[in-house]
């Protein structure tokens, strides 16, 4: 009797193991919220902020986490002083701002921990002047892909992994990150202020922008040469998305901060696009079914790094390298999916001084002054040999033609 009654109570629990997967519904619902106008696009400090965080927490709870923030609560809390400029320079009297970052804890019993994060935080009502729509000073910055997608990634890795019968060899630490849009303060002050031992780190995995997966199905997944498992491994996934590997461990988000501490490093990125920093990153134009896809291709990657015994850190190149600092900009987006020579133009801000100088959209930059840019490391170098009020020439190839362009800064 007793065994009759078991057998179909096995078969049911690996059914549904089996049954567990990435929900793209659960994906749409969580970005459609975080991305509402209700929560004015969730400026770092703000009270329309914490009700993102509020509602991470209660996705956290409800999926069965427990809590790792502050003395047994699911935030830690962070004070900092806004800084004026991108190189954390102060403004004198700057006045003290308070967030949180939201952690919760998946306990398998394991001596060491896989950490999944993204940040929750965006551009709220575009009064930093990081916008790069002009005039957008009071609009609503949604930030569907920014960064609302990683943040529905984070919390949808979170329920597949606690729900789905499996024990994993590591413990799990999903974390949203606060103040990434200020300059990675949250993550900075989590691994200042950790809850857990970092010591105990196998990697972490941070996910910026993974929602806006293109025709071309293109991945960019960064920090692979801070542990000497991650390109075999990538190398190994069964998938169809065209990935693009980046070996720097330092990059412009919160994986930096942990890279910083000798933490091998993994970072999932879809790319650019024209909406980026503008109040129209809303939620329509994400690409639920292809961030499914990212998750997917994400559960497949922790899966086999849970299989394997801690990792072991490596340096990359960028770490050993000075980051030139620059005192201007060209107002320029970036194609940081870009595999060609040069730097590619992915999108140009009206009235900043590329827009002024007939950039355009889809040019590529080959030189700055005398300089040859080759990469986006030669574009910084570029810009930082220059001061506001100085003119140059920029060089772009523009379909078959080349053109010399007169730029003041």
């Amino acid at each position: 009797m007793k065994i009759t009654l078991l057998v179909p109570a096995l078969l049911l629990a690996v059914s549904s193991c089996f049954a567990q997967e990435i929900s793209e519904k659960n994906i749409q619902k969580h970005v459609a919220y975080l991305a509402s106008d209700k929560l004015e696009g969730r400026g770092t400090g703000t009270s329309a902020e914490r009700k993102a965080a509020e509602y991470i927490a209660k996705q956290f709870k409800k999926i069965g986490l427990s809590p790792k923030g502050d003395h047994g609560t699911w935030y830690h809390e962070f004070g900092f002083k806004k800084p004026s400029d991108p190189h954390g320079n102060f403004a004198e009297n700057a006045p003290q701002i308070y967030s949180r970052n939201v952690v919760g804890y998946l306990d398998n019993g394991a001596a060491n921990t896989i950490i999944i994060g993204a940040h929750y935080d965006h551009l709220g009502l575009g009064h930093d002047h990081n916008s790069l729509e002009a005039n957008s000073e009071g609009k609503i910055h949604n930030g569907a892909d920014d960064n609302a997608s990683g943040t529905s990634g984070v919390i949808e890795l979170a329920r597949y992994f606690a729900k789905n019968g499996v024990k994993e060899q590591h413990n799990f630490l999903f974390i949203c990150f606060s103040g990434e849009e200020l300059g990675l303060i949250g993550s900075k002050k989590y691994t200042d202020y950790p809850t857990i031992d970092l010591t105990k780190v196998h990697f972490m995995l941070n996910m910026d922008m993974i929602g806006r997966l293109n025709a071309e199905k293109k991945l960019v997944v960064g920090g692979v040469g801070t542990a000497p498992d991650f390109v075999p491994m990538v190398k190994s996934l069964n998938t169809d998305l065209s990935i693009k590997l980046d070996s720097a461990g330092v990059g412009p988000s919160d994986h930096t901060s942990f890279y910083l501490k000798n933490i091998p490093v993994l970072f999932f990125f879809t790319g650019q696009h024209s909406d980026y920093h503008k109040p129209s990153d809303d939620t329509e134009r994400v690409n639920f079914a292809g961030e499914k896809q990212v998750l997917d291709l994400a559960v497949q990657a922790i899966n086999i790094l849970d299989s394997k015994p801690k990792l072991v850190f490596q340096e990359t190149k960028a770490k050993e390298e000075n980051t030139p600092r620059f005192k201007v900009t060209l107002g320029i987006m970036p194609d940081y999916t870009y595999e060609g020579e040069g730097l590619h133009v992915d999108g140009v801000t009206d009235g900043k001084p590329a827009f002024k100088a007939g950039l355009q959209k889809g040019d590529i930059i080959t030189g700055i002054g005398d300089l040859d840019i080759k990469n986006i490391q030669d574009y910084m170098k570029g810009l930082s040999m220059y001061k506001k009020g100085d003119t140059t020439t920029v060089r772009v190839k523009r379909g078959t033609e080349v053109k010399k362009l007169e730029v003041t800064f």
